[in-house]
């Protein structure tokens, strides 16, 4: 069989193709968004920009750092590379219009697992008119997955984490602690005990919408979850120049659904919930006295001095998720 003979996905293997047969593959899988004014298959895409400005973050998946291909297929990997892209692009109070994609991957990798995450990344683009418009292709020993993300700001001013000012609420939107317990369970080799926790952690489902309607509403400060609810935080404090202030009670639904998980494996579900990080819901902060727009709750205010603190009491100085933490 040459490279580029068809066979079924499920018996080839990434180094069975060229890369112009597997990116024949791909592209199909692929949006196009409402602003794409050129798809893939030019020396680079063409995207709409209505505001003369745009929001651009990336961010990257590495196997067996932040996933592994034991217990995730290729959509999972796909909708997780897509959504931790799309929350920062959100919690800039921007609409995302665009990904970029870069992949690497190993020749032994199968075609099949390629494919699931191109479906992936259209599972949570292509609802939104997002579309994947390019990238690159490149062979290595582990998989490797980047993702660019552009927006579009619709003539607001970004909301940045710097805005946020003492007697402002401190509001969130989405679940927390949930995509740790998921990776807790995977680790203990239990995902049968709660399998929407661990869905949880593999696919986590972000308030993408909230962004927009944040910035609309006033919002003076906003980030995404991705590291932790108190680490997090204490990037909102840092950049405002605030101490920040957590109402344990208003966390209490979400530790009250991981208790269970937590019992059985030994765990706490209040340190799930303040430091396990990839749920990526969006804290903000709204000026006193402002209705909060669905879905935000209110779980604390911002106050004067620096860092964080739940129920008055000093958060510790290291908690969440770091890369190069020991």
């Amino acid at each position: 069989m040459t490279a580029d003979t068809p066979a079924a996905s499920d018996d080839l293997l990434v180094a069975e193709l060229s890369e112009d047969a597997l990116l024949a593959r791909i592209f199909p899988l692929l949006p196009v968004g409402a602003d794409t004014h050129v798809p893939p298959g030019d020396d680079a895409a063409v995207v709409a920009a209505p505001d003369g400005r745009f929001v651009v973050t990336t961010d990257v998946l590495v196997e067996d750092r932040h996933f592994r291909r034991t217990w995730s297929s290729g959509e999972d990997v796909g909708r997780r590379a897509a959504v931790q892209n799309l929350a920062d692009v959100a919690a800039m109070g921007a609409r995302p219009t665009s990904l970029v994609v870069c992949l690497v991957i190993p020749g032994d990798l199968p075609v099949s697992w390629v494919e699931g995450l191109a479906r992936g990344l259209a599972a949570e683009c292509a609802p939104l008119g997002v579309g994947v418009v390019g990238g690159d292709l490149s062979g290595g020993p582990v998989v490797v997955v980047a993702v660019t993300a552009h927006g579009d700001l619709a003539g607001r001013a970004p909301v940045l984490r710097s805005g946020a000012r003492p007697g402002d609420v401190v509001a969130h939107a989405g679940v927390v602690g949930r995509s740790a317990a998921g990776l807790a369970l995977l680790e203990a080799g239990r995902p049968e005990l709660d399998r929407a926790l661990v869905d949880a952690h593999l696919h986590p489902v972000a308030p993408l919408a909230a962004g927009p309607v944040a910035a609309a509403a006033g919002a003076t400060a906003m980030l995404d979850v991705s590291d932790g609810l108190l680490r997090d935080a204490g990037r909102i404090a840092r950049a405002s120049g605030v101490r920040i202030d957590l109402d344990a009670p208003a966390f209490a639904a979400d530790r009250d659904r991981l208790r269970s998980v937590a019992g059985e494996l030994g765990g706490v579900a209040e340190r799930w919930v303040l430091d396990g990080g990839e749920d990526h819901g969006l804290l903000a902060t709204f000026p006193a006295g402002s209705p909060l727009p669905a879905p935000f709750r209110a779980v604390g205010r911002v106050g004067e001095g620096s860092g964080v603190s739940v129920d008055g009491v000093p958060a510790p100085a290291r908690s969440g998720w770091d890369h190069f933490a020991g």
